[in-house]
């Protein structure tokens, strides 16, 4: 996987221009066996009303990592991905300062996959913790 790792990123980076990723300012920074993170600033262009990061943009974040990770560790030729479940437990809110969204597997299905989407700050403090579940459907 190391030796991949810089090419995996930046497909994945490429692949967010002219997304919803790239409006977030999402940006995929690292990769390894079992796992993907990304980060996303934490500014007015995130913020809900009152100030802190908006609990959808959090959501936006984990769903892209979730699904960015599912293309990665699925084969991509043969099928496409697309999440069908999300739940977000926010736990702290944020008002300035990047964000980071690791996701890891918990179950690594032919068709479905579990993952955990562990969202915290720069501290590691815990921001949000989310659970997708994605689907592997055959390319035609």
């Amino acid at each position: 996987m190391n030796e991949y790792k810089e090419k995996i990123l930046k497909v994945c980076n490429e692949s967010s221009k002219n997304t919803l990723m790239e409006t977030l300012e999402i940006e995929y920074i690292d990769v390894g066996e079992d796992f993907l993170v990304a980060k996303m600033p934490v500014n007015p262009r995130v913020h809900q009303p009152d100030g802190v990061l908006h609990g959808g943009a959090t959501v936006a974040l984990a769903e892209s990592v979730g699904s960015t990770a599912s293309y990665i560790f699925m084969d991509a030729q043969k099928v496409f991905v697309r999440g069908i479940e999300i739940a977000a437990n926010h736990v702290k809110s944020i008002r300035q300062g990047e964000v980071f969204a690791k996701a890891t597997f918990i179950h690594k299905g032919r068709t479905t996959q579990l993952w955990e989407i562990k969202v915290t700050d720069a501290e590691d403090n815990l921001i949000s913790l989310c659970k997708l579940t994605t689907i592997s459907l055959p390319r035609k």
